[in-house]
């Protein structure tokens, strides 16, 4: 058999797996990118290829996490920011270690864990030479985390750090989105609704030019959650809107929240569509919990909202 044909095979096999992975996590349904990771981690392994392999690995999580399932994304991605610390590591895969951090301190923000989100995002940007997409996702996630920790100065600092690292560059687009998601935050955080709402709007539409339904919507929750501090009456539409789309794909940490809010809002005006909504935003959070290690599946549980929604 000759071997440098089975090593060009096998090198377009891995690049075709990465690239479908890639389009499904972030331009498709993120469960559709994950039989094709799976794959492309095992062929990167058998070849011996670690840069591949971390990069599989991260999409692998960034896919998993996307979909609700927690659990699954820490276990890949954990290994990951510990091999990054290894002093010999090249930077290649140093990078996608610290990608890996930014994506599991999200998870923790989705679960409501913001001090340990800060702590990974700090752990993440350590690996990182402070530029770069990698320090941006660090950045960005203290900005949030901070937000989430209720700490506006911090917020506001990390939001302008992460704000300079990004470049005038088109392929940027999901660097823009995510600035606007924060950037509405921290307005939400000052009561400045009306700001909120242009931040959010300028989210959605950076993320339908992008052809990233997953990005859109976020950024329609976003943009709901913003119309409702402004008082506006569209604040419904948009909602809707985030959770129809968040549910064609299957994403589950944007469907709970946003037909929670749509269910409390249409309680009095439409109490069958209310119910609907608060009966899917119970599934989904019982499906998130379902993948999530004891200790954390009861943390999250036992979260207030979380704790009020199932009770309701």
């Amino acid at each position: 058999m000759n071997t440098d044909v089975l090593s060009s095979t096998d090198s377009t096999a891995l690049a075709e797996l990465l690239a479908t992975g890639e389009r499904a996590a972030f331009h498709g349904r993120p469960a559709d990118a994950i039989s094709a990771l799976e794959q492309a981690v095992v062929l990167a392994q058998r070849q011996g290829r670690r840069a591949e392999v971390t990069a599989a690995a991260w999409l692998l999580g960034v896919a998993l996490g996307a979909g609700g399932r927690y659990g699954g994304a820490l276990t890949v991605l954990s290994p990951l920011i510990d091999g990054g610390e290894s002093p010999d590591l090249p930077a290649d895969q140093r990078l996608f270690s610290a990608l890996a951090a930014a994506t599991v301190a999200s998870v923790h923000r989705q679960l409501g864990r913001h001090t340990a989100a800060r702590e990974t995002d700090l752990r993440g940007l350590a690996l990182t030479d402070g530029t770069g997409e990698a320090a941006f996702d660090c950045r960005l996630g203290l900005a949030a985390d901070a937000v989430g920790l209720g700490d506006t100065a911090a917020a506001e600092n990390e939001l302008a750090e992460a704000a300079r690292l990004v470049p005038g560059r088109d392929d940027w687009w999901r660097q823009r989105v995510r600035l606007d998601w924060v950037r509405a935050e921290v307005a939400l955080l000052h009561g400045n609704a009306a700001q909120a709402v242009e931040h959010a709007e300028s989210a959605v539409s950076g993320a339908e030019e992008a052809r990233a339904p997953r990005h859109v919507a976020k950024g329609l929750l976003f943009l709901g959650v913003a119309q409702l501090h402004a008082g506006s009456p569209d604040a419904t539409g948009y909602l809707r809107r985030a959770a129809t789309l968040a549910e064609g794909l299957a994403t589950l940490p944007l469907v709970w929240p946003a037909r929670a809010l749509l269910g409390a809002l249409l309680a009095d005006s439409d109490p069958d569509e209310s119910d609907r909504s608060l009966a899917a935003a119970r599934n989904a959070v019982l499906s998130i919990a379902g993948d999530l290690p004891p200790n954390v599946r009861e943390e999250w549980l036992n979260r207030p909202d979380i704790a009020e929604l199932l009770g309701a």
